[in-house]
């Protein structure tokens, strides 16, 4: 990027006693913005306004462009605009307020056709009688503020373009494309730096960026948007995961089920699932079959049938195809189960949010008594699996529903008494589990209350990695019961739960958080070993068969024609965690010298005492190799 970081030196202003921190640097944001649109009308004469709102890092501004499209190449001259207005004299950020047709009139006038479409909107289907409007020397813009109350207060910010990028106006693709202009802005100079620097950081880190070079995962237009292929190396990542969910969910007394991808439509009317979902499934596939009926006469019978987006009403049909007793909950059904769900083009971002997805779910049906422990436990499984896999920096979300939403019961099913018994349930659990959780009003699933796993990633988002809900609903709209010690049907409830959410989402959590430098066990290529010398290759085949045949261990040997030290790079490049140099001494010796990935000082070792400490590394799912 050729943008230069903006730090004006003048006299500090300090910001009025009534705002606390965030208040202000909001306001210094939503000023700036109005800085930058005046520095791109000053640089494109003709160019008009769309929207430019503070952001959670800065702040952008949408423009139709007058002339040559703007690139990062304009941003040093866009911001040495910016810096001479902050630079020239002190200007208030005046605000007016004006009637409607006044409003209106003065819009007319500004030859910004946006605005005043707008304003309009405002004034027509808002029902407002004023408008309010900012003026900073000559800039005049229609906005609600808040601003600073003059441009000193802008001085101590340090700021700087980030990125260009195109946005529909008013977020709808059949209106205009405009340019957005992102910028960062913090309260200092050296709050900005130290953004910057993260975010550099994080953009090496980023999966999409990783998963190309480390051949994990692809996106093929032919194939479709967020539907990824996984590569070899990739689906080694997806089997190490299920392997490791299966082997603790099989210690908890987990029963494996498998189910198809699509069933009848007629499934999601039964649950209840349909209304809420229907606008992010695959369209309906109507089939039509002509058979035999019992009178030998033919028919044309006609089906309806849809890609699945969830797992749980085929999970429900397994634990109603026999009788349940009481004896035999809690029962619990897992399954990596493969889901379909067509978000919308704009949201997709690689693995993070995709229209294909393999779930690691599980449904556990029980009486109202063994809520508590089996709470606990998937919380406990939660524990263990972020233990084994380094991931610290989270908490729970706990989502309750909101009687009180003007959604109502479009969007929960209307039964208080049993939303408060269950909450009460989830509650006392989370409180009982001694995980760190939040409790947030509104974001409950329809049929229950739901635990979220928020994780903080090392790229600086928060995002949900798992979720775990309490159903009260669906089981008695497929009928779901069992016999109790009363010898009478009883209706179970079902906790949702999928620890390691979707393969999709975790491994993009994993690719960022290892920035694709996997602990040996999950590595794709565990080991691969070099030869200095063709004259060697024998005796590093006979380790790879070792390890390959006698222990599973992933191992290869580079067979390039490449010298020894661009093999060591290209390792490296591609982060294999182990990595063993075979010449001369090796062969004669019968030993290896290992180079660690990300550890400068190698080590020679037998060959057995390698294999050794790497198949106890995998074993035990380190994340170092055991000496």
């Amino acid at each position: 990027m050729s943008a230069q970081d903006v730090q004006v030196d003048a006299p500090e202003a300090a910001a009025p006693a009534a705002l606390d921190a965030a208040a202000q640097l909001h306001r210094v944001r939503h000023s700036l913005a109005h800085v930058l649109a005046q520095a791109v009308l000053e640089l494109r004469p003709g160019s008009t306004l769309g929207f430019g709102p503070p952001i959670d890092d800065g702040f952008y501004y949408d423009f139709i462009i007058k002339g040559d499209p703007i690139t990062d190449a304009d941003f040093p001259a866009i911001e040495a605009a910016m810096k001479k207005f902050l630079t020239k004299g002190t200007l208030p950020f005046e605000r007016e307020e004006l009637a409607a047709a006044d409003a209106l009139a003065r819009i007319a006038g500004m030859n910004e056709p946006y605005k005043a479409e707008y304003a309009r909107e405002l004034i027509e289907k808002k029902g407002l009688d004023t408008l309010t409007f900012y003026k900073t020397g000559p800039f005049l813009d229609m906005c609600d503020g808040p601003h600073v109350e003059s441009s000193r207060e802008l001085r101590k910010a340090g700021f700087k373009l980030k990125s260009v990028a195109g946005a529909y106006w008013r977020g709808n693709s059949n209106n205009a494309m405009m340019t957005r202009l992102y910028a960062w802005c913090f309260a200092s100079k050296e709050e900005l730096d130290a953004h910057v620097t993260a975010w550099r950081e994080a953009q090496e880190r980023d999966h999409k960026k990783l998963g190309k070079e480390l051949d994990i995962f692809v996106i093929d237009e032919d194939i479709g948007k967020g539907l990824p292929l996984w590569l070899p190396n990739g689906t080694v990542l997806r089997d190490e995961l299920e392997k490791l969910a299966k082997e603790l969910e099989f210690k908890r007394g987990y029963h494996r089920v498998a189910t198809p991808h699509l069933t009848k439509v007629g499934l999601y009317y039964q649950t209840g699932h349909m209304p809420y979902y229907e606008s992010h499934m695959y369209p309906i596939m109507e089939l039509k079959e002509t058979v035999e009926g019992p009178d030998g006469k033919t028919q044309q019978v006609r089906e309806a049938y849809c890609l699945k987006p969830m797992n749980c009403p085929h999970h429900h049909k397994i634990f109603a195809s026999r009788k349940r007793s009481y004896r035999d909950l809690p029962l619990r059904f897992a399954e990596y189960g493969q889901c379909y769900r067509f978000e919308d083009s704009g949201a997709l971002s690689g693995l993070l949010r995709v229209r294909g997805m393999c779930m690691n779910d599980a449904h556990i049906y029980c009486t109202e008594d063994q809520i508590h422990a089996e709470f606990l436990s998937v919380m406990d499984l939660h524990r263990d699996l972020y233990d084994i896999l380094g991931l610290s920096n989270y908490y729970m979300r706990f989502s309750t529903w909101d009687p009180e939403d003007p959604k109502g019961a479009a969007k929960y099913v209307n039964d208080p008494e049993a939303w408060e018994k269950s909450q009460h349930l989830v509650r006392q659990a989370m409180i009982d589990s001694g995980l760190p959780f939040k409790e947030v009003k509104g974001e409950a699933a329809f049929y229950g209350p739901k635990i979220d796993v928020q994780f903080r990633t090392v790229t600086g988002r928060e995002e949900t990695a798992s979720t775990n809900q309490l159903d009260f609903a669906v089981p008695a709209r497929l009928g779901l019961e069992y016999t109790g010690a009363d010898n009478q049907g009883h209706r179970p409830y079902v906790i949702h739960r999928a620890p390691l959410g979707t393969h999709e989402r975790f491994i993009a959590f994993l690719i960022e958080h290892y920035g694709g430098a996997f602990p040996t066990w999950l590595a794709p290529v565990q080991v691969r070993l070099l030869t200095v010398s063709d004259r060697f290759d024998e005796y590093a085949h006979n380790i790879v068969n070792d390890l390959r045949q006698r222990h599973m261990i992933r191992a290869e040997v580079d067979l390039s024609s490449d010298r020894v030290q661009k093999k060591i790079r290209s390792a490296a490049v591609e982060k294999v965690p182990n990595v063993l140099i075979i010449g001369e001494k090796e062969v004669e010796n019968g030993t290896v010298t290992l180079r660690r990935y990300g550890v400068e000082q190698q080590e020679t070792l037998s060959a057995a005492a390698f294999t050794d400490r790497i198949v106890r590394s995998v074993q035990a799912r380190s994340r170092s190799l055991l000496d």
